[in-house]
This record gives C-alpha cells, structure tokens and sequence, in this order.
C-alpha cells in the first residue's frame, strides 16, 4: 500500500488491512517501539486471534487500531490502518481527524477491553453506559435504546437483568462486568470487532456461551473479529488464522489449523508447548510444575527446563537469518534489533526429567483454616427510604477445611460466591453467621492489632491487578509497603526484598521505578503476586491471580506458587476458573453454585469420576487447544440464570452433602432445574 495515497482502497471482501504499523512510547527521554512494521488484515466474516506473551505488543496494536494509544502516552509512527465502514467507505484511521474518530468509535469499530472495571464509568450505572452507546451510534430514542440495552444484557447472559441495568460497575463481579463491556461492544454492530482478552474473567461454561454469542453475532453481520488473547484453547474455538507475536515482532501468521498442527517458529511451539491441558494429571494424587520452555534470542540459547528440580536441559544452536513473512510460516522484521533462534522442540519430543510432584497432604492433620456454616448476604436496599427488602445470598453454610502446604481450589462460574468466600475470610467483607478459624483462633471477632497480625499471616491475591495497586506509587514501593507496615524489613533489607520478589515473578529490577499504568495487564498481575508474596504469610488467598497471564508466564508463577509451597509450607484457597489450572495445582477442589457447595473432594476424584451434574457441565465446556476439536454449536439456554437474590425471609434450601468416596461429598439436589 503507498504512504501516499489520499483515496484507501480495499479489496471488495476486506475489514482491515494495516501495512507497516510502528508504535512508539517514549520512556525517560527515549524512544521505544512497542510494535514494529506489523503488516495483516481481516476480512469480512473472519476471526484473526493475536496472540504471544505479556508486553508482546498485542494489547498496545488493538489500542492504535482504535486510536486510542495516543492517550496512553504513544504514538504512531508509522504506517497505515485502513478500515472499510459501515457504509462501504475505505478510511485510513492513522490520518483521520478527531471527529471522524469520534464517529468510527462504537458505531463501525468496537472495542471489549481487558480490564472492565477501568472501561466502565464508576459513577453512572451500566445501563446508562450501553442506552449511551445506542442513541448516539444509532439515533434511538431513549426508551427504544433502553429496551435494546436490556435485550443484550439478556443475550449476554446476564442474571436479573433489569437489576443489574440498574447497577454501578462496581456492585458487578468481574464477569458480570466482563460482559457488560460484551454487550456495549456489541450494541451498535460494528463492522469490526477487536476483543482484547474478552474471556479473562469468565468462568468456562459462560466462556463458552461469549464465544458462541460473538460466533453467531459474527455470522449474521459479517462482521470481522480481532481475538487478543493468551488462551489458545480459545484461539483454537474461535480463528480462522493466527498472528504470533514476539516483543512487538509478527514472528508467525497462518490458518488456525497449520498454526496448531504444524507451528514452524521455535517461539510458537513454545507458546503451544505451555498450554494447560485437562487430563494431563489423570492417574495423579497431587499437584506438579508445568515443563517450562525457555530460550534466550540473543545468545541463541535453547533450554527445556523439566519441570523437576533436575538442571535444565540446554541445547545451543546457531541463530537463523531473519526471513520474509508468509503465511503459516515464521518470520522476524529484517529490522528487529533482536533475532529469535531455534530451541528446544516441545516437552513431548525432547528427554525431560521426571515431573517434581508436591508432598501429600495428611488429610487427618489440624487444619490451618477451619471454615464451618459459612453465611455472607449483602442488602438490598429499595423505596423512597432506602429500606432493606432483600438480600443477596452470596455464601451459603460453606464448610470446609485448608491444611498447612496444601492447595484447595474453588471453582464456578461468576457470581457463584467463591471471590466473596475469600474476601469473608479476610475479613474483607463482613459474615453473617458461620465459623472460621486460623491455627485454631476464631478471627470473626478480631479488631485492630489482632487483625492486622492476622493479615500478615493470609494474604489476597486480587482479580483485577489495576484496582488493587495504587496508580501514584511505583511498583517498588506498592511491595515494599507491606514489609514497611508489618515492621518486618526496611532501607536496603526492603529494597532486596523487592528486588528478589521481582525477580521471582519474571520482571526486571528496573520495573521498581515504575508506575502500574506503564504495564500490561499480565505484568501487573505478576506485580500484585509479589506484594501478596512479600510477608511470606501462611495462607494466601488467590482470586483469578493467573487468570490475565498468558500461557508460558502463568506456568511460571504456577510453578513459583508450587515452590514457595514446598519450601514454606503456604497454604493457598485457589479461586480460579480454568479448570486446566486448577486440576495441575490443587490438592482438593470444591465446586460452588448459587453460594453452596456442591461437590468437594480429592482433586482426582473430582476430575477423573465428578459425581454432580453441574460439575459435568463445567469440564465439557473447557476449550481444548485444538481446532479439529470446536465445541459444536449449541443452543444457547434462553432462561435467565437462577437469582441469589431473595425477599426476607426466604431462606433458600441448602443440600447435604453426602459422601460418594474417600474425602469426596456431593450435594443431594438438582441445580437450577436443567438437570
């Protein structure tokens, strides 16, 4: 495509056709380029999945496609964006004016960010936000864009949906509020979708149905996808083609199926190598690290390292010139400072030590933490007094049990009551009725010192990295302030501290004299695990702490966790919705719904015989990273999701738990009515 040409043109059957795209952000007075000559496009009815690790450019080329990464302290550098709109018409984006931005936004291309809580208003309610949306793209009036606003709330999915209309961001879970953004992006039907990690936060049987949803939505507009994400059982569902990038490079691009089947750059089969598979621990009682695959593209180092304590398996091999992109092949700029070599093929055809397996846990050892008949409800409140007519029931006479080095991991889809089980422990929020006790003190009474003393000892990884650090301090210090509160270190003891935490999580000492906003969402999750990390408490609480990273650094903080539980005896509550993590980490697992426990037990026992049908429905919805095994489409349930929410007074029935197998109990009742 010529820089010169004031009239773009695209082929007839073409969305977005972006030619020689350069993104630089200046850092302390110098240039970096955080994406560099990047050429692809999209066609109508197509899905194009980005993918490569945190900090590979992926989220920073979304942002220049939308013009947004000008606000971000960036600049386009160089290049062309051409976009076909709604009407027919060819735009280039890097030279349209503001206005016509304005006009592009929403209405011909959309945007479903990663991090909702940051993308949706805290002050007006969601409703407000998506009726916004539709009268102005579509010249609605109110009451027709808010009957459209509440027919995509239900078509994402959505429980009470003319409540949650009404709602603030933050009263929403984070997959409530993931798919709040959904429905906004897709209230106007855009020429082109771009979806930034739109999945994240979203347990796997909704995961499935969003998939589905824009799947459908993408047929009947023909509308073009762009997939950013890390998850590439979804890549697998969801593309048609692949675009691998490697640190602001397209390294690989080609149809989904050569991609998976036969990927030909060593950093792709890296990438497909640290995919978490379901059943890969069949036939296992515990928890073992994931095979990690590293390499060093300077030196042309390839190293497997096994995924025991054995040394790494290295195998140097001469860097290879750089070569032109093809498609369904692997190429590197001619103009990359870096040249990525060849490494080690997967774990699967190189010689790896033994798998390092976590000690067994004594079931009939003191538990650490002792939860019984836990309750948690929040009012709500209604009238012109603001009286309280209800409650949402959000734990229901949760019990169960967490020993000392032992993994326990709570899985269901959003809203189910696991992040508040967690945050109820922490005293975080306030519990209604029910037990919980730490190394045999009950904690629901403690104040003041005795609290503070308790929190040193449990510690919170929180979902949404962005919220839980404080954008005015440096990362340096956001961890170091934990051990400057407790009095456990200070002055140069802190300072190596944090520079041993950072190292630990895979970020540079540099990254102590920065600010959250300088990074992706992958990195500050990486950030928030060291702040939780640095007291070296007893019990840590992980709510999604993986669920942002991409697949080879979330095995790397998976096996971290696992070491620091082999060397220190830390007990972890592991909140999660990937249940191909989950089944690699935990020792047992509890499956919630509706606020109760359903099944409990062995994490074998529940993996390899689940008894409840809602368990069920949970492991057939994974993604499995293979194109040749999409989910075929479903029907979509049409009935909203059962309610937590209830008049006072009514007390929902919890079921017994009955024993199925050694350590392993099942609720005695039907879910939900769609068993």
């Amino acid at each position: 495509m010529s820089a010169s040409r004031s009239a773009p043109s695209l082929p007839e059957q073409r969305v977005l056709e972006v030619d020689g795209l350069s993104v630089t952000f200046r850092r302390e007075g110098a240039a970096f380029e955080a994406v560099r000559g990047l050429s692809f496009h999209v066609d109508r009815g197509e899905t194009l999945a980005i993918v490569g690790e945190s900090g590979s450019g992926k989220s920073v080329t979304s942002l220049a496609l939308m013009r947004l990464v000008e606000h971000g302290g960036g600049a386009i550098a160089g290049g062309e964006i051409v976009l076909r709109r709604r009407n027919g018409a060819a735009l280039d984006l890097v030279r349209a004016s503001p206005s016509t931005l304005r006009t592009v936004r929403g209405a011909d291309v959309a945007m479903i960010f990663q991090e909702p809580m940051t993308s949706l208003n805290p002050v007006f309610t969601v409703g407000d936000q998506i009726s916004e949306a539709i009268a102005l793209h579509q010249n609605k009036r109110a009451s027709e864009a808010r009957a459209e606003a509440l027919r995509l709330l239900d078509l994402v999915r959505i429980p009470e949906a003319r409540r949650v209309f009404a709602r603030h961001p933050h009263q929403l879970s984070g997959g409530m509020r993931q798919r709040v953004m959904i429905a906004m992006a897709l209230s106007c039907r855009p020429a082109l979708l771009i979806a930034d990690e739109p999945t994240t936060a979203l347990d796997v049987t909704i995961q499935a149905q969003i998939l589905q949803l824009i799947r459908g939505l993408q047929n009947e507009m023909d509308m073009g996808v762009i997939f950013i994400t890390h998850d590439m059982g979804v890549v697998a569902e969801v593309a048609d083609r692949v675009l691998v990038m490697y640190r602001g490079e397209k390294v690989e691009e080609g149809a989904s199926d050569a991609i998976f089947a036969a990927p030909s750059h060593p950093y792709t089969k890296a990438l497909l190598a640290a995919v978490p598979r379901l059943g890969s621990m069949q036939g296992t009682d515990v928890p073992a690290k994931f095979p990690l695959l590293r390499f060093d593209p300077v030196a042309g180092d390839a190293v497997l390292v096994a995924s025991g304590d054995a040394a790494p398996v290295t195998r140097t091999m001469p860097a290879t010139p750089a070569t032109p992109a093809t498609s369904a092949t692997s190429a590197t700029s001619a103009t990359s400072t870096t040249t990525l070599a060849p490494f080690a093929p997967p774990a699967s055809e190189a010689p790896a030590a033994p798998p390092s397996a976590q000690p067994a846990v004594d079931p009939s050892s003191a538990p650490l933490l002792r939860v019984r008949d836990l309750v948690t409800r929040f009012p709500v409140k209604s009238g012109a007094f603001s009286r309280v007519s209800q409650y949402v029931h959000a734990v229901e006479r949760v019990s169960f049990d967490l020993r000392a080095g032992e993994t326990l991991a709570l899985v269901g889809e959003s809203g189910c009551g696991k992040s508040t089980t967690g945050r109820s422990l922490l005293r975080l929020v306030d519990s209604l009725s029910g037990s919980i006790e730490f190394e045999g003190r009950e904690i629901r009474a403690l104040k003041g010192r005795a609290l503070q003393a308790l929190r040193r000892n449990i510690q919170f990884i929180f979902q949404d990295p962005f919220a839980s650090l404080n954008p005015r301090l440096t990362v340096g210090f956001s961890i170091m302030e934990p051990l400057l509160v407790h009095g456990v270190a200070s002055g140069k003891a802190a300072q190596a501290r944090v520079d041993w935490l950072l190292e630990r999580v895979g970020l540079p000492a540099d990254a102590a004299r920065r600010y959250p906003h300088e990074f992706s969402g992958g990195q500050r999750q990486r950030i928030a695990i060291a702040r939780a990390l640095a007291l070296n408490p007893k019990v840590v609480i992980a709510d999604e702490s993986v669920s942002a990273l991409d697949v080879s650094v979330q095995a790397q903080i998976v096996n971290l966790m696992l070491d620091l539980q082999r060397e220190l005896g830390v007990a972890y509550l592991f909140i999660s919705h990937d249940m191909a993590v989950v089944e690699r980490v935990s020792h047992r697992v509890a499956v919630m719904y509706l606020g109760q426990i359903v099944e409990i037990g062995p994490r074998r026992a529940v993996f390899e015989t689940p008894r409840h049908p809602y368990t069920k429905k949970l492991m057939s919805a994974v993604p499995v990273a293979d194109p040749a095994r999409r989910h075929a489409p479903r029907t979509l349930p049409a009935d909203e999701l059962p309610s937590p929410i209830r008049a006072i007074g009514d007390e929902p029935v919890v079921a017994p738990l009955v024993a199925v197998g050694p350590e392993h109990f099942v609720a005695e009742h039907r879910v939900g009515g769609a068993y």
